[in-house]
């Protein structure tokens, strides 16, 4: 079975790094050029001229430059050739308001930023559930 390719948008150095450091020892995933905005991410999905390049997951920052996290997240959903992908949302800050918002324009989970290598573990294992 191939690597799940995940697409990072995320404006923070830190946690792009966090996301490369965890994952770069997993044989089973496969992360994508990072993005660090939706606005670069669409541009990314844009430019991939077969589907079978598409990544298997996006995990959106919510507080991104441009566009954020939700607005991000309906604008895949709107799209037909992206609607299909799971999303997921993920915070400094995660709220009932949040989780709705993004639960009702069709995010698969929405999930505050880990900070410990174990919550990181966890949080990419819930993810990869979904695919």
């Amino acid at each position: 079975m191939p690597p799940i390719k995940i697409l990072l948008a995320e404006d923070d150095a830190d946690d792009q790094r966090l996301f490369q450091d965890f994952l770069h020892h997993r044989t089973d995933i496969t992360l994508m050029p990072i993005v660090e905005n939706g606005v670069e991410l669409l541009e990314l999905l844009q430019s991939l001229d077969n589907t079978s390049l598409l990544p298997d997951l996006i995990i959106l920052d919510q507080n991104m430059p441009k566009r954020n996290g939700v607005q991000t997240l309906e604008l895949l959903k709107s799209t037909d050739d992206y609607q299909d992908i799971p999303v997921v949302v993920y915070s400094t800050y995660t709220d009932a308001q949040l989780i709705e918002t993004c639960t009702e324009a069709g995010a698969s989970i929405v999930m505050a930023k880990p900070i410990t290598k174990e919550g990181y573990n966890q949080m990419i294992d819930a993810f990869l559930q979904l695919i």
